[in-house]
């Protein structure tokens, strides 16, 4: 029984590390943003956390979108990579689809911007590249 409750609480504390980063990434200060998207990258690449995404999928895509809109070279980079590592995590399904399609335009922006950090503009290209093979559902 405590076993299973030491568990439980393991992974609320997660999950509220978690909504912190989520909040820090609208944060003024690139700085906070930029570690943020490390903390989530690592969170993303190390567990799985698709029933937590999924109820915040919306929330942490409009994130992700102002730190590839706002953000420069390192923040853009970084903010590809959460969104490569959300797509796995949401998988093919409709959800997918949608984190996708709400941010393929600005990765094809950003990956045709010759300004653009060469870093943003490879990771939103390996984040295009991935994102249309897990979770595009039109085959063009």
């Amino acid at each position: 029984g405590s076993e299973a409750a030491s568990e439980q609480g393991q992974e609320e504390e997660v999950e509220d590390r978690l909504k912190e980063h989520m909040d820090n990434l609208l944060d003024k200060s690139a700085k906070t943003r930029q570690a943020a998207l490390q903390s989530l990258r690592l969170a993303l690449s190390s567990r799985t956390l698709s029933e937590f995404l999924l109820e915040r999928r919306l929330t942490l895509t409009d994130s992700l979108e102002k730190c590839l809109k706002k953000g420069k070279g390192e923040e853009q980079a970084l903010a590809g990579t959460v969104l490569t590592l959300l797509c796995l995590q949401m998988g093919s399904g409709p959800e997918g689809e949608e984190v996708f399609r709400s941010l393929k335009p600005l990765l094809v922006s950003i990956l045709t911007d010759s300004t653009a950090s060469p870093s943003a503009r490879q990771s939103c290209a390996t984040a295009l590249g991935m994102c249309c093979y897990i979770a595009a559902a039109d085959l063009e």
